[in-house]
Parts: structure tokens; C-alpha cells; sequence
């Protein structure tokens, strides 16, 4: 890999990071009532965006939707089948407690998301509409309704958010 491959990969990696990062002080200044500080934060996070697309097409990390799905599916997989697993004993072995249920909510998840990345491509262009909705505690996420109990978490029914 050159250089610039690498670097499009890490700037890539970084402006995503500031995307999520930046929602989340969002949130966190919008509770504190600092709404104004709130839409600085959501604005920069949309900057954030517009950049870290722009590295991924650079880097012709976006395909057609048949590809797209593939690729979901193998990162979601990977996720779930090796990457989790080690971060949540590693987290186990140091105690980490808060650690280890971040990753084992992230976990059961991210194998629910490649089975529907899985069933979008087997539907592929006969998909029916279907809402999704996301608990916010775990990121589980379901298809039609927000179940009364989240089947991660334990959340309860008001937890989960319409996906627009």
C-alpha cells in the first residue's frame, strides 16, 4: 500500500471518529441546554462527513449496492465472529467491566446487522418497506416494531428510536 493509500485510510478513519465524537458532545451540550453549542458541534460533524465520503471515494470504498451489502455483511461478520470476542476477553482478563458489556452489547448486534445486510441482498429489488427501529442503549435493531423488552439489553420499549 503507498503512502497516500494509507493516508486516505487513516484520514478516512479519524474524520469518522470526529463525526461520532462531535454527535455525541452534541448531545451531551444540548442536555446542559447549550443549544447553540449543540448546533456548532452537529455542524461540524456534518463537515466531518463531507470529508471522510469524499476519502472512501478516493479510496473506491463505495461500490454498487451489491457490493455495498457485501461488504457490510463481511465487516459485520468479522466483527462479530473474531474482532468482539477478543476485545471482550481481553476486557474480561482486565476487569473492565463497563468495557466488556460495551463490546458484548456491540456483539449480539453487529450479528443481527449482517443478517439483515444478508436478507437485503437475498431481497435485493424486491425489498417490501419496512420501518427499522434502534434501541438506543445497545444498537440492537429490528425490523416493523420496537419490541416491548430489547432482546439485548432488557431496555424497555421506550428506548428504541424510529430510524427516519
Amino acid at each position: 500500500m503507498s503512502k497516500t493509500e494509507q493516508n486516505l485510510k487513516d484520514a478516512f478513519a479519524g474524520e469518522s471518529q470526529a463525526n461520532r465524537k462531535y454527535l455525541a458532545f452534541a448531545q451531551q451540550a444540548e442536555k446542559e441546554g447549550h443549544k447553540q453549542v449543540a448546533k456548532l458541534f452537529r455542524a461540524a460533524a456534518e463537515a466531518e462527513t463531507v470529508h471522510a465520503h469524499a476519502h472512501l471515494r478516493t479510496m473506491n470504498g463505495v461500490g454498487n449496492t451489491v457490493e455495498n451489502l457485501k461488504t457490510a455483511v463481511a465487516g459485520e461478520t468479522h466483527e462479530f465472529k473474531k474482532m468482539y470476542p477478543e476485545f471482550i476477553e481481553a476486557a474480561k482478563q482486565e476487569g473492565q467491566k463497563a468495557a466488556e458489556r460495551s463490546f458484548s452489547y456491540a456483539n449480539s448486534v453487529e450479528k443481527i446487522h449482517a443478517g439483515l445486510y444478508q436478507k437485503a441482498l437475498d431481497n435485493l429489488g424486491k425489498n417490501e418497506p419496512v420501518e427499522y427501529y434502534v434501541c438506543s442503549v445497545c444498537g440492537m435493531t429490528v425490523e416493523k416494531e420496537a419490541p416491548d423488552k430489547c432482546p439485548v439489553c432488557g431496555a424497555a420499549k421506550k428506548a428504541f428510536f424510529k430510524v427516519p
